[in-house]
């Protein structure tokens, strides 16, 4: 791996050496000629043609500013516009030396300027390191991202295992968080292209979507009198089954080895996923939008699932029959947009309760 690391790392060995006056842009090839490819540009719309074309292969730019046609920070703009900044690091040899000029380039994230006429061991040394630097921290970004999505896969196959004990305990088949997975997934993804005022990204969506594993974490604290009770609950039975909520909330909190978003969308809907639209669910009698939207989604993918599935206490009901129910309120009040994007989905909602039985 670290072989293959390091390849993909050292594969960019180009230099764009970017100035109109060509003596210059010949001394620079000389100095550079046997260690990188040579790209040359005289002016900032060549340059800017050179990096559509092959930015993935320039390791380093020497940038002069002034420049006929587009300068030497109209091709920053163009980079910062097309996210190259954070690959490509600039150097640049200007005969300006000025204080706003040298602000102006570090404010726009160049890595250095060197004044004209410039001292070729100067610019050799300053380009070498300047590429070992950013060659250096490209390949411990690499591992960080590597290492963190083994993290994250880890905290998932750990959420999901915790919530496949839930529902074992709930003598559920195994599928039932699953099916809230992708469900809520579904309706978010419907939510992102109707209602773009909510903001969701899609790796939000991903992210809120297998946070609905624990949706029910808290019913390890319920005793199986009432659990497993094949009738109706008591009053105060059922005032016991709502703290499940809560308890969920406090068990998440203990869970400290996930992303900071991850671990507040598995709080938020564990806590308040059985809160209703017209405030008169629990545990806190929400209302409206003061209802996070993760749990809000979680809710109407929850209660569905419920309606399709068999219980102790009842039989399925068939989809049309649930899909109404929900519509018409009778499970409670739910955000009215939300219902539009249920609608919307509901023929992937079927299809999920035939495919994951």
């Amino acid at each position: 791996m670290e072989k293959d690391r390091e390849v993909v790392v050292l594969k960019k060995n180009g230099l764009l050496i970017v100035d109109d006056v060509e003596l210059n842009r010949e001394l620079l090839k000389e100095l550079f000629k046997d260690q990188y490819t040579i790209y040359e540009a005289e002016n900032g719309v060549e340059a800017e043609e050179c990096l559509a074309r092959d930015h993935n292969n320039i390791a380093a730019i020497l940038l002069d500013i002034i420049m006929p046609i587009k300068g030497g920070f109209d091709v920053l703009d163009f980079m910062i516009r097309n996210d190259m900044m954070k690959e490509i690091p600039i150097i640049l040899i200007t005969g300006d030396t000025s204080s706003e000029v040298q602000q102006k380039g570090y404010d726009l994230g160049v890595t250095d300027i060197i004044s004209k006429p410039f001292d070729p061991y100067v610019v050799r040394s300053r380009v070498k390191n300047t590429v070992e630097l950013y060659r250096y921290k490209n390949s411990l970004e690499e591992m960080v991202s590597e290492q963190t999505k083994k993290i994250e896969e880890h905290n998932t196959q750990l959420i999901n295992m915790i919530g496949m004990i839930v529902e074992f305990r709930d003598m559920e088949s195994g599928s039932h968080t699953i099916r809230i997975r992708e469900f809520s997934r579904e309706l978010l993804k419907v939510v992102k292209q109707k209602y773009p005022e909510y903001g969701l990204t899609d790796d939000e969506i991903e992210t809120i979507a297998d946070a609905a594993v624990l949706h029910d974490v808290g019913k390890i604290s319920i005793s199986d009198t009432i659990l497993l009770k094949p009738g109706r609950l008591t009053n105060e039975e059922f005032d016991i089954m709502k703290t499940h909520t809560t308890k969920g909330a406090e068990i998440v909190e203990q869970i400290t080895a996930m992303d900071e978003s991850y671990h507040k969308h598995c709080h938020d809907i564990a806590l308040y996923h059985h809160e209703k639209w017209d405030g008169r669910g629990y545990p806190e009698g929400l209302k409206g939008d003061q209802i996070p939207l993760s749990a809000q989604v979680v809710a109407i993918s929850d209660c569905y699932d419920a309606l399709c599935s068999p219980r102790v206490y009842k039989p399925p009901f068939p989809k049309d029959e649930a899909f109404r129910m929900i519509l018409e309120g009778e499970c409670g009040a739910f955000n009215e947009k939300l219902l539009e994007c249920f609608k919307v989905a509901k023929p992937e909602f079927e299809r999920l309760v035939d495919t994951l039985q």
